[in-house]
């Protein structure tokens, strides 16, 4: 066989030791699918009302 690690009393060997290195940073690395996702939204800064509306039914006329 060959070498072998000791940690925290228990004896380990090499490959288990990059499997559970490439499976912690993948779990640390992906995006939590669970997390709620949030709309986007724009602050509007206007100067008037009407400036405002304008703005916002641009944005619902040509949002993507």
């Amino acid at each position: 066989m060959g070498s072998t690690y000791q940690i925290l009393g228990r004896t380990y060997q090499p490959h288990q030791l990059a499997l559970a290195t490439i499976g912690l940073l993948t779990l640390v690395a992906m995006p939590n699918p669970f997390a709620k996702k949030q709309p986007k939204t724009v602050d509007i800064k206007a100067a008037s009302k009407e400036e405002e509306q304008f703005i916002k039914e641009y944005l619902e006329k040509y949002q993507t």
